[in-house]
């Protein structure tokens, strides 16, 4: 017979506490009666009034009902939905303290989980101005019969239900100032209740909207979508199974695809692909990658987790040749299209599982001189050990989780010969308690 959990009770009441110190996800950290507290909406130096909202054994949580000392570094969100939405979680927080605290974090990955400690720090890479920046995201989609009407949004901080927006101040404008719209849309649509999800993708100009739907729409249906489309300047496409079943409702849809001005590249993407949500920061990433990894015409470089050819592409301006090898099939495919498309002979692209034993590979048994990496959240612990073997000199790494870079960085350094010269972040979602980061290792002789 299996017992049942029983569920702590939850103090009642509000109670006050003075934060000491900032989570990782950009919560407040205080102590009551010795137990560590996560406090959301509160900042380090505060003392405020909150509210229990989970009991655990490890910890508690809280919500910030009432600021008694505010931090200097307190700022009024921008956004109207802040206490409700969970799709930003640092709006109280000034940008330029915001970006401080991820350096933190960083630095304290890296020192904590990898026992390693860059040369250097680079200065963070930053947007001009931090709103309207995302051209990629999936919103949730919910018909609430009790509101008597469709919900279009990111999911409540803490919850897994659609937040009630009325606009969007990280989405870029194209797309945060419709939610209103795309609500009335979904709507009288037959299936509004078997849309559950809208996927975002821009490149430098247009905008496709794409349609999750578990039942076939209708012609009618069809029709008040395009001309939807037709009067808000979106492209429409509908996803009614997986990945492979994306495509425009009114063919042959849009090429979409994105400059990177200081290489003089395009590169071209389907809207299902991954690329980086941040165009502006995407293109400083870039220029500091190529700064870095600085390659000559006698170097030979190997870029794993390729994708579209986002850093391939512009390292084969300056090296002699490239490798990139990506494990989705579709990806590969696009990045020798962009390598035609910008007339670039001296790159070659293969296909292949990063993750799994590469016997039968030809590209590792050639020598390389340099590599980049920009692995998925959970890193690229098992090609490490491949890096040196290949003869490898110099690595950059491009991260979008510190735990997993700082674990990685570790096995450089300590277990491959590696000196981590330098790092930094780089403001890829502001406002949110996302990090990406930069790190740079040079072999020891």
């Amino acid at each position: 017979m299996t017992r049942r959990r029983r569920r702590s009770r939850l103090p009642e009441g509000e109670f006050e506490a003075e934060i000491a110190d900032m989570a990782h996800d950009g919560r407040g950290v205080t102590r009551v009666d010795g137990k560590a507290t996560f406090i959301q909406g509160a900042l380090p130096g505060e003392r405020v009034r909150f509210r229990y909202i989970k009991v655990k054994r490890s910890h508690d949580e809280g919500a910030a009902t009432a600021v008694l000392e505010a931090a200097p570094e307190r700022v009024a969100p921008r956004c109207p939905h802040y206490a409700l939405c969970g799709g930003c979680s640092l709006q109280h927080l000034a940008p330029e303290a915001q970006i401080q605290a991820k350096q933190g974090v960083l630095m304290d990955n890296l020192r904590q989980l990898g026992k390693v400690q860059p040369e250097t720090v680079y200065p963070p890479l930053v947007n001009e101005a931090p709103w309207g920046y995302r051209r990629k995201a999936r919103l949730g989609v919910k018909w609430v019969p009790k509101k008597g009407r469709v919900l279009v949004g990111f999911r409540e901080r803490g919850s897994s239900k659609v937040a009630d927006l009325s606009e969007c101040h990280v989405l870029h404008p194209r797309v945060g100032r419709l939610l209103p719209a795309l609500s009335e849309l979904i709507g009288g649509l037959s299936i509004r209740d078997r849309v559950p999800q809208i996927e975002m993708s821009m490149d430098d100009e247009r905008c496709v909207l794409i349609f999750r739907v578990l039942e076939p729409l209708s012609e009618a249906d069809q029709e008040r979508i395009i001309a939807f489309a037709e009067q808000h300047q979106i492209v429409p496409y509908a996803q009614p199974g997986g990945p492979d079943t994306v495509a425009p409702l009114e063919p042959p849809g849009v090429d979409l695809s994105y400059r990177l001005p200081s290489e003089a590249l395009t590169l071209g993407f389907l809207p299902g692909d991954f690329t980086q949500v941040n165009t502006e920061i995407n293109r400083k990433m870039v220029g500091r990658a190529m700064e870095l990894l600085a390659p000559g015409p006698n170097d030979r470089v190997l870029d794993l987790f390729c994708g579209v050819g986002n850093f391939t592409l512009p390292l084969a301006r300056y090296a002699g040749s490239v490798v990139g090898v990506e494990g989705d099939a579709g990806l590969v495919r696009r990045a020798r299209e962009n390598a035609t498309r910008n007339a670039l002979q001296n790159v070659e692209f293969h296909t292949a599982n990063l993750y799994e034993p590469l016997e039968g590979e030809a590209w590792p048994r050639e020598p390389y001189d340099m590599a980049l990496l920009d692995p998925p959240r959970s890193g690229a612990q098992e090609v490490l050990p491949l890096l040196p073997k290949l003869g490898v000199r110099r690595v950059l790494y491009i991260s979008c989780y510190p735990g997993t870079l700082a674990r990685d960085a570790g096995i450089l350094v300590n277990e491959q010969g590696y000196r981590l010269l330098g790092a930094g972040v780089m403001d890829m979602f502001p406002h949110t308690a996302h990090v990406e980061s930069i790190a740079l290792f040079e072999r020891q002789d």
